[in-house]
């Protein structure tokens, strides 16, 4: 599996899939907060983990850069609260 990787000319990250698929995960950033929007798997990967690794991925690289975060986006807030370590990325 690919690892997530930081597009930021179309401001989401992204991991690449099997046939050129890619799950996504937008953002919008303003300053040092960045407000993660929608979290998007392709229907024929759902219930892989994807989502997941995605979003452990972005989560992790988000610290690494010292931003905070404001979550608009389900997934990710039901991934913060199965995984509470991320907590403390919320702005």
């Amino acid at each position: 599996m690919a690892e997530v990787r930081d597009n930021e000319k179309a401001h989401r990250f992204e991991m690449a899939l099997e046939g050129g698929a890619v799950a996504l995960l937008d953002y919008r950033l303003d300053g040092t907060v960045m407000t993660l929007t929608h979290t998007g798997v392709p229907p024929e990967f759902e219930g892989r983990g994807i989502g997941a690794r995605l979003v452990k991925g972005a989560l992790d690289q988000i610290r690494d850069r010292g931003l905070k975060i404001v979550v608009r986006c389900w997934f990710v807030d039901k991934f913060i609260e199965r995984n509470p370590s991320y907590a403390a990325l919320r702005a």
